[in-house]
């Protein structure tokens, strides 16, 4: 992945990684930032963050590539809402800006609108049920209730957008 990004010819890239819940998105992306090559340290903006409630994957997805990544691409600018997921209610506004490289993690990165808009497009994939006692695991049982509904969003999401067909690397995270 390190040779990946290293290897792309631009100033301030935009890397997307998408997938199922539980396939290793946000460790991944930790693990990027951290070692992201080059002086210039990368921007991570979590889709956790910022969709709108349990029901808002597809929500989500379009913020992102609206309000953030095609704002980046034409005025150098782009912005972001935090969801405050206590409240049940939108929260401040993030900028980003092209001055550095920029990750994006999180179900739903990964649309056909946000890959014209990147420059590294990773899609992770991991056993169903790897993947879902890493993601029950993780949130401690906040997402338990949801689980069933989540992953039919995502089902709908990929089935709209294909987005493993537009995916440069797939990077198999089945082991635990």
């Amino acid at each position: 992945m390190l040779a990946a990004v290293a290897a792309l010819d631009a100033p301030a890239p935009v890397v997307l990684i998408d997938g199922p819940s539980g396939a290793g998105k946000s460790t991944l992306a930790d693990a990027l930032v951290a070692h992201w090559p080059g002086d210039r340290m990368p921007q991570l903006v979590r889709l956790d963050d910022l969709y709108p409630g349990w029901s808002g994957l597809e929500a989500g997805s379009r913020q992102v590539v609206d309000e953030l990544l095609r704002p980046l691409r034409e005025h150098g600018t782009g912005r972001w809402r935090r969801w405050d997921w206590a409240a049940g209610r939108p929260a401040e506004w993030h900028e980003v800006t092209a001055a550095a490289p920029l990750v994006v993690e999180g179900c739903g990165a990964l649309s056909r609108a946000a890959a014209a808009c990147a420059e590294l497009r990773v899609w992770l994939t991991a056993d169903d049920e790897v993947r879902k006692a890493r993601a029950l695991a993780r949130d401690r049982g906040a997402f338990d209730a949801h689980w069933e509904m989540w992953d039919r969003q995502f089902d709908e999401f990929v089935r709209a957008q294909h987005p493993i067909a537009l995916a440069d690397l797939v990077i198999d995270q089945a082991a635990p």
